[in-house]
């Protein structure tokens, strides 16, 4: 594979793992040049859905999205600045979706287009990927599960089935 430019990730945390009632409450990317943006997601009006266990695995509570959080608005519109072509993720189902839920409440279209990374991946490629993924995540160090440390750990891992 010809590598002309390093892509950019993106990951979400969610309010649960529903496709039906989640929304995004933490969106992270990773840049080509391995720059990390994150914003936490204040939720929608509309938004209810949320889930204890899912809470447990990102350790962020719906009162630090009340509090802590940036309107849909401007996380879209910052990502929109950030973002063009193609960004990859990992879960392209459930990105997806919650890329749709943010860009839908905030009225706003996406500058970019969300493609699964195994788009980037030969078949060999798609074998490594779960062992080199635990690889960069010891050597990194980082914790899982929090949306900038994740799409770090997609360009990681990426790169590192790719040399």
């Amino acid at each position: 594979m010809i590598k002309e430019q390093r892509p950019a990730f993106i990951d979400f945390e969610a309010s649960s793992l529903s496709l039906i009632t989640s929304y995004p409450i933490e969106v992270g990317v990773c840049m080509p040049d391995s720059t990390l943006h994150s914003w936490l997601i204040a939720p929608h009006a509309l938004w209810k859905d949320w889930s204890e266990s899912s809470e447990e695995v990102h350790g962020i509570s719906r009162t630090s999205l009340i509090t802590e959080g940036k309107d849909v608005t401007e996380v879209a519109q910052r990502l929109n600045r950030l973002l063009s072509g193609q960004v990859f993720c990992d879960a392209w189902t459930f990105d997806s979706f919650w890329l749709y839920r943010l860009f839908r409440a905030a009225n706003v279209e996406p500058g970019f287009h969300l493609e699964s990374i195994s788009a980037l991946l030969s078949p060999q490629q798609v074998e490594q990927w779960p062992s080199a993924r635990q690889k960069v995540i010891s050597n990194l160090g980082l914790p899982v599960h929090r949306a900038a440390n994740d799409a770090l750990i997609l360009q990681k891992t990426w790169e590192y089935v790719s040399a």
